[in-house]
């Protein structure tokens, strides 16, 4: 299904949002090139990427090759998608790959995918705002305790749903791809493992570590990083 594939262009910074898309890409095996998107000095902003994603956020891709099954429509004009976990399904679909065929197991892939992108990133990206970056800003004790308690509800979420399983829907999906990125985020970028108590959810450290160590995550966890 990827052979003679144009390589998908892919503009992203290694944020736990692009993180997501660039894992992916090493994991199906498809052909790419890496556009850095420098979201601190406002390239998301300028008018060639506000094309591509008029919500100037990444990552955002453009598919030469067309949507899926374009070529039987006779449509294979490049296609620009944006929102991560819409690029997660577009590519699983142009790969075959990731998003298992059995319905259910399809079905639990897809709910767990939108789980993280309603729940996971932004409750946890809210966190990180108010944890770490506005305390100058913001000396109100409210947000930092109310973002922690859902972050801790999510991670309790997540804890239960791994009792017994290795992967979100036992074998590793996008919806995997998507989340543990995020988990990642708590120690790496927001310094909150233990204001969370990150180490009180074995299952959710236990598979966080299994999806760091595909061989896939650790390249692409590197895509348009920082020095």
């Amino acid at each position: 299904m990827t052979a003679n594939l144009k390589p998908i262009q892919l503009y992203t910074l290694a944020t736990p949002n692009g993180q997501k898309v660039s894992i992916a890409l090493e994991e199906m095996g498809l052909p790419y090139e890496a556009h850095r998107i420098e979201i601190g000095e406002g390239d998301q902003f300028k008018p060639d990427f506000v094309a591509i994603n008029p919500n100037s956020k990444i990552p955002a891709i453009v598919d030469p090759n067309g949507p899926i099954g374009g070529e039987d429509a006779g449509d294979t004009e490049p296609l620009s998608v944006m929102e991560s976990g819409a690029i997660l399904l577009h590519l699983a679909e142009r790969s075959g790959k990731f998003l298992p065929t059995d319905p259910r197991k399809r079905a639990e892939t897809i709910q767990w995918l939108f789980f993280q992108m309603a729940g996971v990133g932004p409750m946890f990206g809210q966190l990180g705002h108010f944890y770490k970056f506005a305390r100058a800003n913001c000396d109100h004790p409210y947000p930092v305790e109310r973002y922690t308690k859902e972050v801790k509800r999510l991670l309790g979420v997540l804890e239960a749903r791994l009792e017994g399983r290795d992967y979100l829907v036992d074998e590793y999906t996008i919806a995997d791809m998507a989340t543990f990125p995020w988990v990642n985020c708590l120690e790496e970028f927001y310094d909150a493992t233990a204001h969370v108590g990150l180490d009180d959810f074995p299952n959710v450290q236990a598979w966080r570590a299994r999806c760091n160590a595909r061989p896939a995550a650790v390249k692409g966890r590197k895509v348009c990083g920082w020095d």
